[in-house]
């Protein structure tokens, strides 16, 4: 068997090439030129001769037919890319729509003009449901019948490109799905989205406040600390206003803290991923865990791993990381995925904060 991965040095790429590689694939992973060393996160597999990273991009089209072309025998295409930060999005939307809405469309009319016998899988996302709901009588939900009311220039994208993938579908008979993936987090999240910054920021708090302990006489907890408005500071007596003057750390700046979320781990997810094209028809799947959580139950959970119980004069309220168009409440159902699939999730919110943070701290700081 072989696949290419677009969007293979992502969280995502990283952990879907692992789980092909270990089913003997040959695997073609695309990843755009660029400056700054991108490969970090799969630099433990380029040394497998299966496994061979190339340069593309897919917002060009000549690009794209470039490597479909020159993989004619490839059975499976996975569309892993895009620009996925929604506070970015709104920033920088065309390049937002060029990555994430367009580039699908590049690898879909690549796949039929040249004619490739393939199967073709598109990551879409929760955020297509904005907000959006079904009400039943176990509460508000989203699941594939739930009507998309994007509210981010990366949702239109998505959008856009879910919708081209159904079109391929039906008018060309491409063997495409579409999995519609809500929250799923891991150690390899990029440090910008709001559960790595949290799991980052007390790994090294963690870290900082052990480092600075040395020589003092400490209990250990955060009887040690004292706060000043921006920044922590280590030692009775040593209040400073101005973390110039003194050791310091700055305090974690985050946004609304009431979003729900459902989230789940990556690694459980690209399972979920490579089931739908070993299926005979194509489809739609939303996956998840079922379950909804605050970002504020996330912070908890986090800061519960190092032993801190409270942690709100840990973080700084910012405005400016607040979205111009928020999404309040995202929980999904699997139960399609669960049906025809047989997958079901395997890690639950505590499990997944436990695998961040164990991986942004050391072991001997956890209490």
């Amino acid at each position: 068997m072989k696949a290419i991965i677009f969007g293979v040095t992502g969280q995502d790429g990283s952990h879907l090439v692992e789980l092909l590689l270990e089913k003997n694939y040959n695997v073609v992973g695309v990843a755009r030129r660029s400056s700054v060393d991108t490969t970090e996160r799969i630099e433990h597999l380029l040394d497998d001769p299966r496994f061979n990273l190339v340069s593309g991009d897919i917002t060009d089209v000549s690009s794209v037919y470039g490597i479909l072309r020159n993989n004619g025998d490839v059975d499976e295409v996975y569309n892993l890319a895009a620009q996925s930060h929604v506070g970015i999005s709104f920033r920088q939307p065309g390049l937002t729509w060029d990555i994430t809405g367009k580039g699908c469309l590049n690898i879909l009319q690549g796949i039929v003009d040249l004619e490739i016998d393939c199967k073709f899988y598109q990551a879409s996302s929760s955020e297509m449901f904005g907000g959006s709901y079904d009400v039943d009588e176990f509460g508000k939900f989203q699941d594939e019948e739930t009507k998309f009311l994007p509210q981010s220039p990366y949702a239109i994208a998505k959008c856009a490109a879910h919708y081209m993938v159904r079109l391929f579908r039906e008018a060309y008979g491409t063997h495409a799905s579409a999995g519609i993936l809500f929250n799923h987090e891991g150690p390899r999240r990029g440090e910008n989205f709001v559960t790595r910054k949290i799991t980052k920021w007390v790994g090294d708090f963690a870290a900082w406040k052990k480092e600075n302990e040395r020589g003092y006489e400490s209990s250990g907890d955060v009887s040690s600390l004292v706060f000043s408005e921006d920044f922590i500071h280590l030692g009775k007596g040593r209040v400073f206003a101005d973390a110039k003057a003194t050791p310091g750390i700055p305090k974690l700046r985050l946004g609304n803290l009431e979003a729900s979320r459902d989230w789940g781990y990556a690694g459980d997810y690209v399972e979920a991923i490579w089931m739908m094209l070993q299926q005979d028809n194509p489809d739609d799947y939303v996956i998840c865990t079922g379950t909804t959580h605050t970002i504020k139950d996330f912070l908890e959970a986090a800061f519960n791993y190092i032993g801190i119980k409270s942690w709100e004069e840990f973080v700084v309220i910012d405005p400016e990381f607040y979205r111009p168009a928020e999404v309040d409440y995202l929980k999904g159902r699997y139960a399609k995925a669960k049906k025809n699939l047989g997958w079901e999730p395997k890690t639950d919110l505590q499990g997944l904060v436990n695998i961040m943070m164990k991986n942004d701290t050391n072991e001997d700081i956890q209490g």
